[in-house]
């Protein structure tokens, strides 16, 4: 990957995670003791981009903190994997945003309570002149959907300046529809779309995502130990173009899926025109991706692990890979992350082991 390309920039949620691992979780009025406690940085951004720097990315982090203990460790952990904090904003007399997170390690669960920070940034925060620094030479920009003012401000800024956005669409906000017409990708968790597009069905909510926002390329859905399933626009190439139903071709890709294979597959459609009764057609290729089975002794926790997936997908898009090889390096990513507990403590370098197929071929296929 050229050095001109690796430098992406991320705008929302930096937080500090106070994870408590506990053996089951607690009954109300219950007193139980943690077996294992650790204290991290957190948040969708500041994961998603410690990713993508450990992978070889050098991202950019645009964000708030307040002047306290928790703020400075924040911006010290992003530091020491090499995230550029240059482009924080930092309250003299806020306070930072933290997260409790308790663990259940037999059931395998988090739960997750946040408290945000104060004050919460908006567009005066960042000037004219940080912003324009700040995108200087990105490759490509990326938004959780948090602090939607300031958020537009930066996309907007980015269209201008041609620059790709990808977004994190979690779930529905009121506030994330003026953002998502910026998007050229989106990724988003297995109930967005049908919550977002209110169809009948998952395949046609992709579809449904793809006419209602033009712009974007591909939508990905992240499905967890399901693993994930992609929609791609591609060019209409006319009436030879084949037509099917969205909803028969996915269930012809989830009929070929080898579930005795433990590590991440992917099966993709031909090029096709996808049909959603009601709501129109679109052209594009389907994509079904597996996740790997993690052994359950060696499943410790998934906090974090949809970061890891975008932080993946920023690298793989900048690095130019196959969408099949993008979905399955992302799903390693993603794995890895959940063998150990907390959004970061198991992110992979692109050195691991685990990694190398995807690093040592010289091909993106």
């Amino acid at each position: 990957m050229s050095s001109d390309s690796q430098i992406v920039v991320g705008f929302g949620g930096t937080c500090i995670d106070l994870l408590a691992e506990v053996t089951a979780f607690p009954e109300p009025d219950q007193k139980i003791n943690t077996t294992n406690f650790k204290v991290q940085g957190g948040g969708n951004t500041g994961n998603a981009l410690t990713c993508a720097a450990r992978l070889g990315l050098k991202p950019r982090i645009i964000s708030k903190v307040g002047d306290d203990t928790q703020g400075r460790a924040i911006l010290e952990e992003l530091e020491a994997d090499g995230v550029d904090t240059t482009f924080f904003v930092v309250s003299k007399e806020g306070t930072t945003p933290f997260t409790y997170i308790i663990v259940d390690s037999q059931a395998k669960t988090r739960t997750c309570i946040f408290t945000s920070g104060y004050p919460r940034m908006v567009p005066e925060d960042l000037s004219r002149t940080s912003l324009l620094s700040a995108l200087d030479g990105a490759r490509l920009v990326y938004f959780d959907g948090r602090l939607h003012k300031t958020a537009l401000v930066i996309a907007q800024e980015a269209i201008y300046q041609n620059i790709p956005i990808l977004i994190d669409a979690e779930r529905p906000r009121e506030e994330l529809n003026d953002l998502l017409r910026f998007a050229d990708y989106v990724v988003c968790s297995e109930k967005f779309p049908l919550a977002w597009t209110g169809t009948s069905s998952f395949p046609r909510a992709l579809v449904s995502m793809l006419l209602r926002l033009p712009k974007i390329r591909f939508v990905i859905a992240t499905l967890g130990e399901k693993g994930c399933i992609m929609l791609e626009r591609c060019a209409d190439e006319g009436p030879q173009t084949e037509e099917i139903d969205i909803n028969s071709a996915l269930e012809s890709l989830e009929i070929e899926k080898d579930d005795s294979v433990t590590m991440p597959t992917c099966l993709s459609s031909s090029q096709t025109k996808f049909r959603a009764e009601g709501i129109g057609t679109v052209c594009g290729r389907l994509y079904v991706g597996t996740a790997e089975k993690i052994p359950p002794s060696e499943l410790i926790d998934t906090t974090g692990a949809g970061d890891a997936f975008i932080g993946a997908v920023l690298y793989a898009i900048c690095a130019n890979f196959s969408p099949s090889k993008m979905l399955r390096f992302a799903s390693c990513v993603a794995a890895a992350n959940c063998r150990a507990i907390g959004a970061r403590s198991g992110l992979p370098y692109s050195t691991d082991p685990c990694l190398a197929s995807f690093f040592h071929r010289a091909t993106t296929q």
